[in-house]
């Protein structure tokens, strides 16, 4: 990195901050705390929720999740635009007919205090440790390949987001992530284009979308009803759909985002804003891990892009084995390279013959290389297994500082911290909120006033804060980090979603019928998954299903059983 890009980096995240504490100092009361004043429009409702979700592993994991499997992720998203036309006619008007601060707040009423607090805690679980990792995501990747110290990072960001959080609330949290979505797109547009500009110039983007296709990395659609695949249309217009139900329904980091809307139509507004932009924005970010691809079928790559990895295996015992991987890394290069510009010359001349035989070779080369690049994980699993084999979430980040130009770099950079703290304020936003209003208010501080409640919401907020950090100093990288914020989401969304799904639509079931089955549910939902009975996007569905028919059947024996004692 240049001085250059320490300097658009520094100015950048110092901006965000800054603006954040200047417009919105001095909160006077609850209501502009927690709600923003309820004066905020549908497009920075919209810019918001986007914001929230789209964390930095959103940035460094897809990229590489379709460099190494193409665009079949984006079918994750496919339930998403059904879930926000239910939350419009369904959850917005209720929310704001209640005039509630937190999404827990109906359940008191509808069911009862011990069952608002169980969902509080189990938000507060999920969300708490999601916390932690949206930091943590991009402090371990840029530890690794920028040799910064991990927890020194950790608290930076920790830090930075604790700053406007706390000092603003959900006003500051809006208003500064219009300035990070806008940091973030204009800097995966520009990437998008150097890739292309980087290409041989013989090569179009026409050409270089055939040359992904023919290495079946843009095979989007998957039809097949294997629950056990993650990635499948099914999977995502069913688990896909109630997990985003629950996650912009009942997830009080979403649902504070929409309460702060002026009306009912500018909340409603502002989902239809993502439902419509989500899905396209995810596909860009994918299609730019796909030219990622095209770009290193060109241009020299490593065996493994965690440089850690690399460096803890050279410096072991089985660093001879290592080296002679790299020759064959490089050899299946050079016939890669050859086999595009076989693959680009019979396109050019419509050779439709000579273009099947290339696309033959581009295949073998390719396969080549992906068992090099399998067998180079093994070999560091055995040799350096203290260290991450997979190398998914480092790519995009290694194109980014070995390919871009300066000033580009720092701004590349400024996307991945901003998506971190975008997504960080959320949390612990709604981290501070619940435990405030949900926990201490309703269960220990009943009598407080305003200038308490925004007082215990900010103290709240900062023991968050530094929760997150603690957790992000302790997390280890998980398979792919997108993955697992999501598998943490899908074992708690389903149990809640049902809670609320109940509280809505079954009127005749009460807070103890409620309460007990959302408890047995999230024991057998955590049992599932650790024993891996189904793919985790199934989890959202069986956890939903699972406590409304528990509930349900829990309510109908109690009333059988009084209505026997009763005769009896």
């Amino acid at each position: 990195m240049g001085t250059i890009d320490w300097v658009v980096l520094a100015s950048t995240l110092f901006f965000i901050v800054a603006y954040g504490v200047y417009k919105t100092k001095g909160s006077a009361n609850v209501e502009d705390y927690v709600r923003g004043g309820s004066d905020t429009k549908w497009w920075t409702i919209g810019l918001s929720v986007m914001a929230t979700q789209a964390s930095a592993i959103t940035f460094l994991s897809t990229p590489g999740q379709a460099f190494h499997d193409g665009m079949g992720f984006v079918q994750f998203y496919f339930g998403l635009p059904l879930a926000m036309i239910v939350i419009c006619m369904v959850f917005i008007p209720l929310y704001h007919k209640l005039k509630v601060y937190t999404a827990y707040e109906m359940l008191e009423s509808r069911f009862d205090l011990k069952t608002r607090t169980l969902t509080a805690i189990l938000f507060l679980i999920q969300r708490g440790l999601a916390a932690g990792i949206t930091i943590f995501a991009p402090s371990i990747i840029l530890s690794a390949v920028l040799g910064w110290d991990l927890s020194t990072l950790n608290i930076i960001i920790g830090i930075l987001v604790i700053i406007y959080t706390v000092t603003g609330g959900t006003k500051a949290v809006n208003i500064t992530q219009k300035q990070q979505m806008f940091v973030i797109m204009v800097g995966m547009f520009f990437a998008f284009f150097f890739i292309l500009g980087s290409l041989p110039t013989d090569v179009s983007f026409g050409e270089a979308l055939k040359i992904a296709g023919a290495n079946e990395k843009l095979e989007i659609l998957n039809f097949d009803f294997d629950t056990q695949n993650r990635y499948t249309f099914w999977s995502g217009i069913t688990g896909g759909f109630f997990l985003m139900l629950a996650y912009f329904g009942t997830d009080q980091s979403q649902v504070q985002r929409y309460l702060s809307g002026k009306s009912v139509r500018e909340s409603q507004l502002g989902l239809i804003f993502n439902a419509i932009l989500k899905i396209p924005m995810q596909f860009f970010i994918l299609l730019v891990g796909v030219m990622v691809f095209v770009f290193y079928q060109y241009n020299p790559s490593p065996l493994n892009f965690n440089p850690a990895a690399q460096e803890a295996i050279k410096a072991s015992n089985m660093a001879e084995d290592y080296r002679q991987l790299e020759k064959g890394h490089l050899s299946a290069e050079k016939e890669k390279r050859m086999a595009q510009n076989d693959f680009v010359t019979a396109l050019k001349l419509k050779d439709y013959n000579a273009i099947e035989q290339a696309k033959l070779n581009l295949k073998e080369a390719n396969t080549l290389d992906k068992r090099n690049r399998e067998a180079a994980k093994v070999l560091i699993a055995e040799g350096a297994p203290q260290v991450e084999t997979n190398d998914k979430d480092y790519v995009f980040i290694h194109f980014i500082l070995t390919n871009l130009p300066r000033g580009l770099i720092g701004l590349l950079l400024a996307v991945i911290l901003s998506a971190a703290m975008s997504s960080t304020a959320s949390e612990l936003n709604a981290l501070g909120t619940i435990t405030a209003l949900d926990l201490y208010k309703r269960n220990i501080g009943r009598n407080l006033s305003q200038t308490e409640e925004i007082r215990m919401t900010k103290i709240f907020t900062f023991i968050w804060g530094m929760l997150a950090i603690v957790v992000a100093n302790i997390a280890n990288l998980f398979d792919n980090l997108i993955q697992l914020v999501n598998i943490i989401g899908s074992i708690f969304y389903g149990n809640v979603l049902g809670i609320f799904l109940l509280a809505f639509f079954v009127k005749f079931v009460k807070g103890n019928a409620v309460f007990i089955a959302a408890i047995v549910t999230q024991i057998i939902v955590i049992i599932g998954w650790y024993q891996d009975w189904m793919s985790y996007l199934w989890l959202n569905a069986f956890g939903c299903a699972l406590v409304m028919l528990f509930a349900l059947s829990l309510e109908i024996l109690d009333r059988t059983l009084k209505s026997n004692t009763v005769e009896t």
